[in-house]
């Protein structure tokens, strides 16, 4: 989509579901699903700490779990549609199904492996990135807006396994080694 960097949108408290999850696919367009380590903040990363790095974000993890990003791209065409429709979409979140929260070593999430399976059967496994990366990019992307990063908060890192749809009548399952796995159905 001739994005090269990363985005970020807002994840509203009421589209927090805890795993397991059951969600209409009636009340979304085209629903998806990424497979992500989502970390729960224990302290705020304030816009005045700004510039922040991977090294001083990750005092402020207390804890990771597996998440699914909903995502809602109305259907779109990847391949016409402009980044603009991206941002007036809040980056086509849908909210996000979470798991157990674990404290857990922050350079233990680098690499760490993720499963999922729809329908039972296998849709993808990868290795997570650089959570605490991910985390510093957005605190200082905020921070550039002069807004901060709360204490609770949940933050999705970005995907492990490619984008898959979820139809009525399936279920997911992202499994990541170390933390836990979460479900969602799909009705």
């Amino acid at each position: 989509m001739g994005i090269d960097h990363p985005c970020g949108g807002a994840i509203f408290a009421r589209t927090i579901h805890v795993s397991p999850a059951r969600l209409r696919t009636a009340d979304f367009v085209n629903l998806r699903i990424e497979s992500e380590i989502a970390l729960q903040l224990g302290a705020d990363l304030p816009a005045s700490g700004a510039p922040w790095t991977r090294e001083s974000v990750a005092p402020a993890v207390a804890a990771a779990m597996p998440a699914f990003e909903l995502i809602e791209d109305r259907n779109a065409d990847y391949a016409h549609t402009e980044a603009a429709s991206l941002i007036v979409e809040n980056c086509w979140n849908g909210g996000v199904v979470i798991g157990t929260p674990k404290a857990m070593p922050v350079a233990a999430l680098v690499g760490i492996a993720g499963r999922l399976t729809v329908g039972g059967k296998a849709a993808g496994d990868g290795n997570a990135e650089d959570p605490c990366a991910t985390l510093a990019w957005l605190a200082n992307h905020l921070a550039e807006r002069g807004r901060d990063l709360k204490a609770g908060m949940v933050v999705i890192t970005g995907s492990l396994i490619p984008t898959v749809s979820i139809a009525a009548g399936q279920r997911a399952v992202f499994t990541v080694d170390g933390l836990s796995e979460i479900a969602m159905d799909a009705v």
